[in-house]
């Protein structure tokens, strides 16, 4: 009896189950590791709301002939890509719920946090307001989210700072280097200490950092999207006009225009409170499942091998001049400039819009979609 024969009825099927998603090679490597009773092969059903019948083949080893992390990778990727195209017909529905699903409200945040994640070009964001309502959690939520992420606070007191850290000849990269080609969660930005809006700048804006100092010179790359938090001057807003907002503003225009998209967020009043309450004593999810992490993540990497270039028709691209044209004319009345950098970052969000739904092609709908986070986003409260 060969030794094949002498495998159990499941490792068999399990074997036969992933021969067709992983290379000759490496097929055969695994065979004979499960053979030689090094490796086991299970499936692996996903906590998820997305799909009641999210599951992977996963291998279990401690063998140092192979690297179960890759393969398990691999496997995960090759299971969930059945699942895409039914995914993303509902992508822009459902990845908002898994953002900070514990804070009720917040639609057009959540909406362009989700957004952020499938840019491939810089789109940054910016939640200015009260303490206390919810905008770390939106950034954990994007950091967990994001298949490359930093997250933590602008003062640097979490740990690693911004740009560079050197300690003897120890070179520690900071949040922006950690985050190159993905997201940068960024807390209380307020609190960033002055030697480092250099570095945020570049970073922003060239896609990179350096560090010289001592005679010691360091370039990293930091091509990353930035989603930072920043409490008002005095910790809350006070002011009702929007003069006196402003002045509330703990930024000058040099960060502040460096920005895509800033809310300005305020604490709930009676009413908003009032329908907080009701959504908690309902019961309301307040956290993400493993399994829709997991699959979200897997999602967005697929979006970015496929997904380059992005065709935005001519006629939609003025439509969007005019959105802001008109925007323009009243521009005493929001809190922010609109400026060129405005513009990209509304062309930008439309073309993330369109890669998030695995489209090669700006439609009508993005733009409308966008348009109304905008306007959102510039709202007081």
């Amino acid at each position: 009896m060969g030794l094949f024969n002498r495998l159990g009825k499941e490792q068999k099927e399990m074997l036969d189950s992933i021969k067709g998603l992983v290379n000759k090679k490496r097929f055969s490597l695994i065979k004979k590791l499960v053979l030689e009773k090094k490796i086991s092969i299970q499936k692996k059903k996903l906590d998820s709301s997305l799909f009641k019948d999210l599951e992977t083949i996963q291998i279990e080893t401690k063998s140092d002939d192979i690297d179960s992390t890759d393969i398990n990778n691999e496997l995960k990727q090759k299971a969930f890509s059945g699942k895409f195209n039914e995914f993303k017909s509902k992508v822009f529905e459902e990845i908002p719920k898994h953002i900070a699903p514990n804070i009720t409200g917040m639609d057009a945040v959540k909406k362009a946090v989700a957004i952020q994640l499938f840019a491939n070009q810089p789109v940054h964001i910016l939640l200015l307001g009260d303490p206390g309502t919810g905008k770390t959690d939106i950034l954990r939520s994007a950091a967990k989210l994001s298949p490359i992420s930093s997250f933590g606070l602008g003062s640097g007191t979490s740990g690693a700072g911004l740009v560079v850290t050197v300690k003897g000849n120890e070179v520690i990269k900071g949040l922006l280097p950690m985050a190159d080609n993905g997201i940068c969660a960024i807390d209380e930005l307020n609190l960033m200490k002055k030697e480092d809006y250099a570095g945020l700048y570049n970073s922003m804006e060239k896609g990179f950092v350096t560090y010289d100092k001592a005679g010691k010179h360091y370039k990293f790359d930091a091509k990353v999207r930035v989603v930072a938090t920043a409490n008002p001057k005095g910790d809350k807003f006070e002011g009702e006009t929007v003069e006196e907002l402003k002045d509330e503003i703990p930024f000058d225009s040099a960060l502040l225009t460096r920005f895509h998209l800033i809310f300005f967020i305020k604490k709930p009043g009676l009413e908003k409170f009032k329908k907080i309450a009701e959504s908690i004593l309902s019961g309301k999810k307040t956290k993400a499942r493993e399994g829709d992490i997991e699959f979200i993540k897997e999602y967005i990497k697929a979006i970015d091998d496929k997904t380059k270039n992005i065709d935005f028709p001519k006629d939609m691209q003025k439509e969007v001049i005019g959105f802001v044209e008109e925007l323009k004319k009243k521009e005493e009345e929001h809190l922010v400039e609109i400026s060129p950098r405005f513009v990209i970052g509304i062309m930008r969000l439309c073309k993330s819009l369109a890669r998030m739904e695995a489209r090669n092609s700006v439609k009508a709908k993005d733009i409308t979609r966008v348009k109304d986070i905008v306007l959102n986003s510039l709202k007081i409260g």
